[in-house]
């Protein structure tokens, strides 16, 4: 007779959570590290009693914010390559829905994240329950049915025994390369607490074996035919690379066959900088060198990278009418955009294959790569020493990117992981921070979500704990969510925060004054009494006053030499730190021979808008449609 444990549900769960190993590469590895959450009522007296229970293993974290946990949830497993993931729970309504634009960040950027939101009774006896959401006209949808348009795999566990298959089929997806991302078991509060006989060998040590896709000859075939057709070929590093380990490969391909490439945000930190294959970005936050020989280029092979519209300038940046696609990825998905010719493979195992594929190949691109990586080199030297104009009071201000080439150059140590994901400064960091030691450039560029740079800085450091953890973060990010400073802080882990303050979201106020509209609503100003709107004196904020009320060291600086002796402290410090930076609001780089599709208004009372709305219509023909 087979042998069973008489568990709640929420305890099975746990008890199977901590049984989950990966397997790569012959190393097995312990799958979840641990759980972020807040306890609702919806969740502390189900699966909180599991946690609480002294034979739970798993380190519980408590978050200040739902959202705030899953991304510090989702910056550990990025930074640790995906072969350790962590849980995150909440209550049934508002705590729930907190967590939604954290899924949708970790299925846009394929970071697998458990997410258990608490739900409404499964047997419907109180109802409606404290925070449920009722739809009239579909008494089946909860709070938890939000979860459904942005994970990877969703279930609700309305009976016990149902989670058994829910598990099985969750960490498919959770350990799967290709699918990855947010998985979602939705949890009512009553079936957490209510018991279940449950076989004991589901509870048996399980390895998920993350299994290499071999490419097959046809595809090897293939791809060194498109290659030796081509004279000009360039290579998108993308984070595909790096989850793969592929970054030997890629630099042994790109040097056999004298090939160039450009990364994304997701990609860059892969490869050290000073590659001489390097261009640094690609895209409408990319480099002068890489946009420059994109658009010359006659094969572009994209590995490993979800082709998103900032890396192809909106279909607008591969201008040659002769180029072809050679889309190396692991998933389908994206191995098919824009009419690439698909190798649905691993990116090492296939970037190995082709090192051996085209022998006596080289490109022709001679001495261009070199030429256009030094002109860049010049370039973002003087970028590192830009000064700024002083605040209208005379007061000092920094340049945002002199402020980057300072952290970068001199003052932090090289193997010090950055982390930022929003606004204005990741464009200038895919472009400018030299990468020297590599896995230490941490940015979350998909969805581009405010608030994640704190948060994701705590994961990593939980990840990471040896080396210093800096997130460089924007005001207007700093103001969304900041809460998981003070996690930091209770539980002694210690990340650095640079806030750059420009008073504003001026990354979206430069956007919206390109295409010919009045500065409105983006910057940080007071209502004028006259005029009625937002433009009357700039809020002054004091950041570090504010970190200092959550219990972390706050630092000010507004010139260089105040900036050297705040990180100087920072390095020093032995807990949390957060130095505010004033900065010059629109002292960012620019496009370098970049573009990208805006929906611009076609008619206007300005004619500015209207000349916009026509350049923007200029440039739209120029793009690739598919």
């Amino acid at each position: 007779m087979e042998e069973t444990i008489r568990l709640t549900t929420a305890q099975a769960l746990l008890r199977f959570l901590d049984n989950q190993y990966i397997e790569v590469d012959g190393e097995e590895i312990k799958l979840v590290a641990g759980v972020f959450g807040i306890f609702g009522h919806g969740v502390v007296v189900g699966l909180g009693e599991a946690l609480a229970a002294k034979q739970n293993p798993l380190p519980f974290y408590q978050a200040k914010n739902e959202q705030g946990g899953a991304h510090a949830a989702m910056g550990f497993a990025k930074q640790n390559n995906r072969h350790r993931i962590m849980a995150v729970c909440s209550s049934i309504g508002p705590g729930a829905l907190n967590m939604v634009t954290a899924a949708g960040t970790a299925t846009a950027n394929h970071i697998p994240v458990l997410f258990l939101p608490g739900d409404v009774f499964a047997c419907r006896q109180p109802d409606p329950v404290l925070q449920q959401v009722e739809i009239p006209h579909d008494y089946t949808k909860t709070s938890g049915d939000a979860f459904r348009a942005v994970s990877r795999y969703w279930d609700r566990i309305n009976r016990p025994e149902q989670l058994m298959s829910a598990l099985i089929n969750a960490f498919r997806v959770l350990t799967d390369p290709a699918e990855t991302g947010a998985v979602t078991l939705c949890l009512p509060q009553d079936v957490q607490g209510e018991a279940y006989d449950y076989p004991e060998v589901f509870f048996a040590r399980r390895v998920h074996h993350i299994e290499r896709r071999i490419p097959t000859p046809g595809q090897i075939e293939r791809s060194a035919a498109l290659l030796k057709a081509a004279k000009k070929p360039l290579v998108i590093c993308g984070g595909g690379v790096r989850f793969s380990g592929a970054g030997a490969a890629l630099e042994q391909f790109c040097q056999t066959y004298h090939i160039p490439f450009g990364e994304t945000q997701a990609g860059k930190g892969t490869i050290l900088w000073d590659n001489p294959y390097n261009l640094s970005g690609i895209g409408t936050t990319g480099s002068l060198a890489a946009n420059k020989l994109a658009k010359e280029a006659d094969l572009i092979i994209p590995v490993g990278t979800r082709l998103g519209d900032f890396t192809t300038c909106s279909k607008w940046l591969f201008q040659n009418p002769a180029c072809r696609i050679l889309g190396i990825n692991i998933a389908p998905f994206d191995a098919y955009k824009m009419n690439a010719e698909p190798i649905i493979t691993d990116a090492k195992l296939m970037l190995e294959a082709l090192n051996t594929a085209a022998p006596g190949y080289t490109s022709t691109w001679g001495n261009r790569i070199k030429a256009v990586r030094d002109e860049w080199k010049a370039e973002v030297d003087r970028l590192y020493h830009e000064d700024a104009d002083p605040a209208p009071d005379g007061s000092p201000l920094l340049s945002q990117v002199r402020v980057l080439g300072e952290l970068n150059d001199r003052l932090l140590p090289q193997d010090g992981i950055v982390v930022s994901g929003s606004g204005s400064i990741p464009s200038d960091m895919q472009r400018v921070w030299r990468i020297r030691v590599r896995d230490t450039y941490h940015m979350e560029y998909a969805f581009s979500c405010m608030g994640y740079e704190i948060a994701a800085a705590l994961g990593v450091k939980i990840a990471r704990p040896d080396r210093e953890v800096v997130a460089i973060v924007g005001d207007g990010a700093y103001t969304m969510l900041h809460t998981e400073l003070l996690t930091a802080v209770q539980e002694g882990k210690k990340i650095i925060i640079v806030v750059l303050d420009n008073a504003g979201f001026h990354c979206i106020d430069n956007l919206q004054h390109s295409q010919g509209i009045v500065h409105f609503g983006n910057e940080w100003k007071t209502r004028d009494a006259q005029s009625g709107r937002l433009d009357g004196a700039s809020v002054q904020v004091d950041y570090a006053k504010n970190a200092e009320s959550w219990g972390a060291l706050g630092l000010r600086a507004r010139t260089v030499d105040e900036l050297a002796q705040a990180v100087k402290e920072a390095l020093a410090a032995k807990g949390p730190v957060l130095i505010d930076v004033k900065t010059s609001p629109k002292s960012m780089t620019r496009g370098y021979e970049s573009w990208w599709r805006v929906g611009t208004a076609q008619v206007s009372t300005n004619p500015e808008v209207e000349a916009a709305a026509r350049s923007m219509a200029a440039e739209v023909v120029k793009t690739r449609k598919f």
